[in-house]
């Protein structure tokens, strides 16, 4: 029984809603795991269309990747079999359209979450901040690479280097934003939107999407530059600053990273 999260078809029209307020719908192995299910689930029905969304609208989307769950210096914190790195690639394989319905700020793992569905639709309240630079933690590629893909190199800059919030208004400009809509008719765009997708050709979407994916990873590396990439991330796992900025976060206090 899912425990985190509820879910909900209406022909065939999918809702995968993050019930976890008391961590404020942080990404949990929990929540991401039943979150998964619920992808496989969706595909078994032939749902067409699915709105990610929280089960209620507060002022937090989510919190991102639940940092009680992150290891301790010296161990990889985003490595390719963690369980938020799998939903991302569930939903960028998913064969068909995951449409993130955003209100309140959007943190960390879950602006790579949202930016990973898509297209999106957000309110007023919706704001979008990457926060590694806060933490000490070391990206993962492929979520760099994605980010570059999706957006300009000027604003992942901005993301990466200053971890604070991109607002609405400025979030629609850049493209993270497809739509941004009054909070009180938010939900109505949404569905509209998966609605209209709903009734387009199934194949003809999935086959799409499974190219357009495709092309965005398509960047070939050398062994050397694959080593070297992952040479730069140990450095700063194993550093310094790591340690600092999660023992700083448990301890609900500014890092020092001097």
């Amino acid at each position: 029984m899912s425990t985190t999260i509820r879910v909900s078809v209406d022909d065939k029209v999918g809702t995968l809603a993050i019930d976890n307020f008391a961590k404020r719908n942080a990404l949990g192995a929990t929540t991401v795991h039943e979150m998964l299910s619920a992808l496989s689930e969706f595909e078994h029905q032939g749902v067409r269309a699915i709105v990610l969304r929280p089960a209620e609208l507060r002022d937090v989307w989510s919190a991102g990747h639940d940092i009680d769950e992150l290891p301790v210096r010296g161990v990889d914190p985003l490595p390719f079999g963690d369980p938020l790195e799998e939903l991302l690639r569930a939903v960028r394989g998913y064969p068909g359209a995951v449409i993130a319905m955003v209100h309140g700020t959007v943190w960390g793992g879950a602006c790579d979450l949202v930016l990973n569905c898509d297209m999106v639709v957000g309110d007023e309240t919706a704001a979008f901040a990457v926060t590694p630079a806060r933490l000490g933690l070391p990206y993962s590629a492929s979520g760099i690479q994605y980010f570059l893909a999706r957006l300009p190199l000027n604003v992942v800059n901005e993301l990466m280097m200053t971890a604070d919030l991109i607002p609405a208004e400025r979030a629609y400009a850049v493209g993270i934003l497809n739509r941004l809509v009054r909070s009180d008719t938010l939900h109505d765009h949404t569905y509209e939107l998966a609605r209209k997708v709903r009734s387009r050709s199934g194949d003809s979407i999935r086959a799409y999407k499974l190219q357009a994916t495709t092309f965005v990873r398509a960047v070939a590396l050398s062994a050397q530059d694959s080593q070297w990439i992952n040479q730069v991330r140990h450095d700063v796992y194993s550093g310094d600053d790591y340690a600092e900025g999660i023992n700083a976060f448990r301890e609900k206090r500014p890092p020092d990273f001097e």
